[in-house]
């Protein structure tokens, strides 16, 4: 009991973890403080005990979200959307990886870590968490390759940056998943994530011109909410899964009212942190165009840089202050 309040805040800490990547290079830090310390109360704590606490009102209503779909994903990703799109895209959109070493890493670390949310929201180590930890593997190298497909279908290359993005699509779209269902749907799931997380990501935001910087709500965001709506099919019985109290058609419905319904909640409660972030950091929530085009926010929010380059040069290219 005593692991239980810390392995919780394992999930509470990382979902305005993500939600920030989406607003970055031009969210005041004190903006991005007050932001996410609201948010929390918002949305994060309801959400949480309304999918997970003990009379939850989505739990009372047969809602399944194994280990975060709904309570991360969901609210992480439109929290990312609103606030990419109140604060607007950066004065020079720069749509590139900075360091695909780094992203790499990243999402190694990622990858294993999230045995560790879908392993461990089995809560014993036993067979549950071991299946949820194969599903979370499937759905993960599924996404991945399904991604890199596309990529090499449309450009003839496969990029490290495609594999590494479709690998996170896959483990966001199986995590609400990750114990109710076998290999199959788990591979389904895969593909299901490494289509539509990859449509999100790069044809819609596109073409609706938000800055998701990470492609929070297009990853994280999409993918937890096609894994909850899909729940009641991959999980059924003739998929591998477990049984249903309720019937396919039941379940399914249930998931989709859940999704939606946490989508427009996030969404109004989002708008409303923000607005009243605004009013408390005095009007504005992003840095200087000074900041933001020339020293870089490292330097005018911290004084410091992420790294030097070479003598009188930091991160970015920039030339370090007299």
């Amino acid at each position: 009991e005593a692991l239980w309040p810390l392995y919780q805040m394992t999930f509470a800490i990382i979902t305005p973890a993500l939600m920030v990547g989406s607003f970055v290079e031009r969210m005041k830090f004190s903006a991005v403080m007050w932001y996410c310390s609201l948010w929390m109360f918002a949305v994060y704590f309801p959400a949480c005990h309304m999918v997970w606490g003990p009379g939850g009102a989505m739990a009372a209503a047969g809602v399944l979200d194994f280990a975060g779909g709904i309570v991360v994903h969901i609210t992480a990703g439109i929290g990312a959307l609103v606030g990419a799109a109140v604060l607007g895209p950066r004065k020079e959109n720069k749509m590139v990886a900075g360091n695909l070493v780094l992203t790499v890493l990243g999402t190694g670390m990622l990858w294993v870590g999230w045995y560790g949310f879908n392993g461990g929201s089995a809560l014993a180590a036993g067979a549950d968490a071991a299946f949820a930890c194969l599903a979370t593997q499937i759905a993960a190298a599924t996404a991945a390759i399904v991604w890199t497909a596309q990529d090499i279908a449309e450009t003839g290359k496969a990029s490290m940056l495609g594999i590494a993005t479709g690998s996170i699509a896959g483990l966001a779209t199986v995590t609400p998943c990750a114990g109710f269902v076998g290999p199959l749907g788990a591979l389904l799931l895969g593909v299901a994530g490494g289509v539509v997380c990859r449509f999100f990501s790069l044809v819609v935001k596109e073409k609706y011109g938000y800055d998701d910087s990470l492609d929070v709500f297009g990853v994280h965001g999409v993918g937890g909410f096609i894994g909850t709506c899909l729940l009641g099919i991959v999980a059924a019985p003739a998929l591998g899964g477990f049984n249903f109290e309720t019937t396919v058609a039941a379940q399914s419905l249930i998931q989709c009212a859940a999704a939606v319904g946490t989508a427009a909640y996030t969404a109004v409660a989002s708008y409303a942190c923000l607005m009243a972030t605004k009013a408390i950091v005095g009007g504005d929530l992003r840095v200087p165009e000074g900041a933001e085009q020339g020293e870089g926010l490292d330097m005018w929010c911290h004084g410091e840089a992420c790294y030097t380059l070479s003598e009188g040069e930091i991160g970015g290219g920039q030339p370090a202050p007299e």
